[in-house]
């Protein structure tokens, strides 16, 4: 649950506390920490399904997630690159005009 140390991620919190706290403790605190899949590893399925499902919302969160648990710039360029092919051109346009200032700022 969310308290003052492990503040709500979601960005609804203020509207739909609940679902906030259900988010962080299944998701987050359950889903996330589970031994089967690095965190990077993780990082990468999710950007690669947000992307393949047209999730632009929540893309720029888990771009930059996936930046702090070690993938790399390179990776995730050649993960949208590999999904034009599986997902469209259009998601993966849609995913480069989104990671290109994340990426940016993350090079900095």
């Amino acid at each position: 649950m969310a308290d003052e140390k492990n503040p709500m991620r979601a960005p609804w919190g203020d509207i739909a506390p609940r679902l906030t706290e259900i988010s962080d403790a299944i998701l987050f605190d359950d889903i996330w920490r589970r031994p089967g899949l690095s965190p990077r590893d993780r990082s990468l399925v999710t950007i690669a399904s947000l992307i393949a499902l047209y999730r632009g919302d929540e893309l720029p969160f888990h771009l930059n997630k996936a930046l702090e648990n070690g993938v790399t710039r390179d990776e995730i360029v050649e993960a949208i690159t590999h999904l034009a092919f599986y997902s469209g051109w259009p998601t993966a346009s849609t995913a480069l005009s989104i990671a290109r200032p994340i990426l940016a700022e993350s090079e900095q």
